[in-house]
């Protein structure tokens, strides 16, 4: 991660010693539902927004990190707070270390992001309302169908850039 000179938006953990500061918008935010997410986060979704890497960076604090699963089978590094245990990124297999992803509950202003999708609501508690005007999948969707342009853009030179890394065609 790189130090930049305009934070967009930044967080912490809850004992404050790990603080972040991003420098883009999110190429995208979703609200997972998936039985994984409810268990990882103790609630009953977990609400990420989507960066290149290089936008997100830690200012202060010591992270540990550990492979966790998502709801489509693929890996993902977790990284929390030293300190507290408060889980602040999840950087997906599927970008490598492209792509990172902040817990929207972390930044210090989180009612600022609103979600693009609601997705694995199909695993939902049956008692979660879902909120209006977002749009909700069974599982996942089609970013270049729900995207607008520029962030669909933006996400596929994030898979572009990892799968160069892994001499694979994008």
């Amino acid at each position: 991660m790189t130090t930049h000179d305009k934070a967009i938006m930044g967080g912490g953990c809850g004992c404050g010693r790990t603080r972040y500061r991003v420098d883009r918008e999110p190429i995208f935010v979703n609200n997972c539902y998936c039985a994984l997410c409810q268990q990882q986060s103790g609630g009953t979704s977990a609400v990420y927004a989507y960066f290149e890497a290089e936008a997100v960076t830690v200012l202060k604090g010591n992270l540990v990190s550990y492979a966790a699963r998502t709801a489509s089978d693929l890996n993902q590094v977790v990284m929390q707070c030293a300190d507290c245990g408060v889980t602040l990124l999840r950087q997906p297999h599927i970008t490598g270390r492209h792509g990172i992803s902040v817990l929207v509950g972390t930044l210090d202003d989180p009612w600022e992001v609103v979600p693009d999708a609601a997705i694995y609501v199909s695993e939902r508690m049956p008692w979660v309302t879902l909120p209006e005007g977002i749009p909700a999948f069974d599982a996942y969707y089609d970013p270049d169908q729900l995207l607008p342009p520029e962030r669909a853009a933006r996400l596929r030179a994030v898979f572009a850039r990892h799968h160069a890394d892994q001499g694979q065609e994008a």
